[in-house]
């Protein structure tokens, strides 16, 4: 008689098994090995804001970015759940008080800022739609403005790259530039805060500049930025009469809100404070991280196909808003 036993599943490997199995055996690349090497050097301290932008920078130039077509979510949910984790760092009271002070400087600069990037874009002679969303990108919060308003005018896929590209590379510069200026101009935090809110695209590329000067510049600066974002709700409505589109559908920038919560929470919660403390830490990081995303992003391929012209509008009016900004700040 065959007293065999017949073979059972319990050596076959289970779902999660397989799963690690195949990682193990996957051969990376040199080009994934030294991303991921970037990657976990962003998370350390020793990888500042600025130095991180600059590396990924130079991966995207010498390397090429593995994961290219995943580089626009990632950097959007990064960046958004690291100014959520800012707010956790921040009191209502003093970013009410930013708020205001601010408010004036909001108004001025983003009508002014929105009419001379129209006319440049005229003179350069520059499609309508990619000039309307440099000049949107510059006056309101960068990428997300741009993102924002490119369905309401209805903007093809050059169109938005062009515009995005143009505002990431001057993003790039601003990191590195503004706080040498701020530096030698000896501003104050409040100062220089309040100048990185008014000039400098992306909220990322500002509160990385402000960091640099301290928690007062960084407070100042978030609190202004975020509420220039509001903007983007009024700007659209506009645009889509401007451009006679309807008003389309406009993607507001939800993470604001969460963003308020979290001051709220910190201020009136106290007990909260050790976990608060966890998690701007982390938010720290995870905008290290997001900077040299963007860098990395930005391939000479992107930066060959965004053209002279575009690029000239975006600095001309760039340099125009640094500048007037800077004037009224210092004399007001």
């Amino acid at each position: 008689m065959n007293t065999a036993h017949p073979p059972t599943d319990t050596a076959r490997p289970r779902p999660w098994q397989q799963q690690a199995q195949r990682l193990l055996d996957h051969r990376f690349t040199t080009r994934q090995l030294l991303f991921f090497g970037a990657v976990l050097l962003c998370l350390t301290p020793l990888m500042p804001p600025p130095l991180a932008l600059l590396l990924g920078l130079l991966i995207a130039q010498f390397v090429g970015h593995p994961y290219i077509h995943l580089n626009g979510k990632a950097t959007h949910w990064l960046l958004q759940a690291s100014v959520v984790g800012l707010g956790f760092g921040m009191d209502v009271h003093s970013a009410v008080q930013a708020g205001k002070e601010g408010v004036l400087f909001t108004v001025a600069s983003i009508t002014g800022t929105l009419t001379v990037g129209i006319l440049l874009g005229r003179w350069l002679k520059i499609d309508r739609v990619t000039a309307h969303l440099i000049a949107a990108g510059t006056a309101i919060c960068g990428g997300s403005a741009i993102a924002a308003l490119s369905p309401v005018v209805r903007a093809n896929e050059k169109q938005l790259s062009v515009a995005l590209g143009t505002i990431f590379i001057l993003n790039s510069v601003a990191l590195l530039v503004f706080p040498a200026i701020g530096q030698w101009l000896h501003l104050t935090q409040q100062q220089f805060g309040l100048w990185c809110a008014l000039a400098i695209h992306d909220t990322s590329s500002v509160v990385g500049a402000a960091a640099r000067f301290g928690p007062e510049a960084v407070q100042v600066a978030t609190t202004v930025k975020l509420a220039r974002a509001l903007w983007i709700i009024p700007v659209a409505l506009g645009t889509a009469t401007l451009f006679k589109t309807g008003k389309g559908r406009i993607s507001i920038p939800y993470f604001i809100g969460l963003f308020v919560l979290a001051m709220i929470v910190h201020t009136y919660l106290p007990a909260i404070q050790p976990v608060a403390d966890v998690l701007v830490k982390l938010a720290h990081i995870g905008l290290t991280l997001t900077l040299f995303l963007i860098g990395a992003g930005l391939s000479g391929k992107v930066i060959r196909a965004v053209g002279w012209q575009p690029l000239a509008q975006g600095i001309l009016l760039w340099g125009l808003i640094s500048a007037a900004s800077l004037w009224a700040i210092l004399a007001f």
